[in-house]
């Protein structure tokens, strides 16, 4: 019985040595912004109220936004599904925004079905792959951007990260956050997806 504790507690420092690892690394990713041209700007959905962008949304959009005005890419690719809302998506809602904001509508490409990050990178991959596009801008939450990326490389894709600007949390937010973005990214690395 001795024997069995020791292994499942030698298990558990291991795993918690690996996402102490991975979280390091995603707290490192969160604050590099490695935007440079690239063929289109992708910016993650996020919640959308009666088709209206959350605060977190508008900000993510509003970043995209800014870097396609400093023409760092000619194509703005909006994503997210509905998220339970019958009349609205994300990926709708970020293109509407954007068009009141002067973005030429034929500018942006819009993935409207996906219902999580895992699905919305399967379309990313697929929608780029389709209309030859081989390198993105990624726009999201820094805690977001290091497994989304790892995702789109794993597709073949050329990722930089750009997290937008948002104001501090406070070191134990931050560091739950990256924990739990390192426990998705060990369930996606091993096939489970959430």
């Amino acid at each position: 019985m001795k024997r069995v504790l020791w292994v499942v507690g030698l298990l558990a420092l291991s795993l918690g040595g690996y996402l102490t690892y991975i979280a390091a690394q995603i707290e490192k990713q969160s604050f590099v912004d490695e935007a440079r041209p690239a063929d289109v700007i992708v910016i993650m959905g996020a919640a959308e109220y009666h088709g209206r962008p959350s605060p977190v949304f508008r900000a993510r959009l509003d970043h995209g936004l800014d870097l396609y005005q400093r023409k760092l890419a000619s194509r703005i690719l909006t994503t997210g599904g509905a998220g339970g809302d019958p009349l609205f998506t994300e990926g709708e809602v970020g293109r509407a925004y954007l068009i009141t904001k002067g973005v030429p509508s034929e500018d942006i490409i819009v993935e409207k079905d996906a219902e999580s990050t895992v699905h919305s990178v399967a379309a990313v991959g697929e929608i780029m792959r389709r209309m030859g596009l081989n390198s993105l801008i990624l726009v999201s939450d820094g805690y977001h951007i290091f497994r989304a990326k790892k995702m789109l490389e794993f597709r073949g894709l050329t990722v930089y990260g750009s997290p937008r600007p948002s104001r501090p949390r406070s070191e134990f937010g931050r560091w739950k956050l990256y924990f739990r973005q390192a426990v998705a990214y060990l369930l996606w690395s091993v096939g489970i997806t959430i």
